[in-house]
C-alpha cells in the first residue's frame, strides 16, 4: 500500500471570523476614572499607548487619537478632525 492511498482526508473546520472590536467593560482601572469615551471631556483619559511615528495614541477609556486631531471612538463612531484654524489678531 503505497502512502497516498493509507491517508484520510481530515475533517474541514470552519473558523468564525469576525471584525467586530471587543470592548471592554471598564479599561480604567485607577482612581479617579478616566472620563468615558462618550463624554465631551474623553480626550483628557490617560495615555495607554503613544506612537507618534504612526500618528496615533490609545486612551484609557478606549479611544483613539490621531495626529490630525479625527478620533475613533470604542463603538466604531468617527470623529472628524476638529483643529482650531488660525485667527487673525487686529492690531
Amino acid at each position: 500500500m503505497n502512502e497516498a492511498t493509507s491517508r484520510r482526508a481530515e475533517p474541514t473546520r470552519t473558523t468564525h471570523v469576525t471584525t467586530e472590536r471587543k470592548i471592554p467593560s471598564t479599561m480604567c482601572q485607577h482612581q479617579p476614572p478616566c472620563p468615558t469615551a462618550e463624554s465631551a471631556d474623553r480626550e483628557s483619559a490617560r495615555l495607554v499607548a503613544h506612537h507618534p511615528e504612526q500618528g496615533w495614541s490609545l486612551l484609557c477609556n478606549g479611544v483613539l487619537l490621531f495626529e490630525d486631531t479625527g478620533e475613533l471612538l470604542p463603538d466604531g463612531q468617527i470623529i472628524a478632525p476638529h483643529r482650531g484654524g488660525a485667527r487673525l489678531m487686529a492690531v
